[in-house]
């Protein structure tokens, strides 16, 4: 019996020594939206005229896979934040939207890109309320991590 205890200890002990482990590192990095490339636009303060079509272009980087982005453009004519940028802009009276511009859209990236160079072409239809606008620009990764940049803008 006691030979049995034992070789039946023995082969749990083994059963448990034999299971692999887990060594995948987790992705714990937020992904990185740079604004700061020659070509990038809209940048903190740009002005956009109603009417025309304009190229949003950025530059996305993440330590290990991205995944996708959204851009969001909102009236900001009641002077609430969501900057993430130091420098402050010119900012008109508070005022009531008339026909304020809303745009919210969801772009895809490629997979298993570290570095995109992202471009979107976005018309401001000309009959638009002028004045303050935020234009957000939203990051997420293949693991689900996301970033934020807020920047404020100016629709003329």
């Amino acid at each position: 019996m006691k030979k049995i205890q034992f070789l039946l200890g023995v082969l749990a002990l083994a059963f448990i020594s034999s299971c692999s482990s887990d060594t995948a590192e987790i992705d714990t990095e937020y992904p990185v939206i740079d604004i700061t490339g020659a070509n990038a636009f809209p940048i903190q303060c740009s002005t956009i005229e109603r009417g025309q079509t304009f190229t949003f272009k950025a530059t996305f980087t993440d330590n290990v896979a991205l995944g996708s982005y959204s851009l969001d453009i909102h009236h900001n004519f009641d002077h609430h934040t969501h900057s993430t940028e130091v420098a402050s802009c010119y900012m008109e009276a508070v005022k009531k939207p008339v026909k304020p511009m809303l745009f919210i859209n969801n772009y895809t990236i490629p997979d298993g890109l570290k570095s995109y160079e992202a471009t979107a072409q976005i018309t401001i239809p000309a009959d638009v309320d002028p004045g303050d606008y935020h234009f957000m620009i939203r990051l997420t990764d293949k693991e689900g991590w996301q970033t934020l940049k807020g920047l404020s803008i100016k629709i003329l």
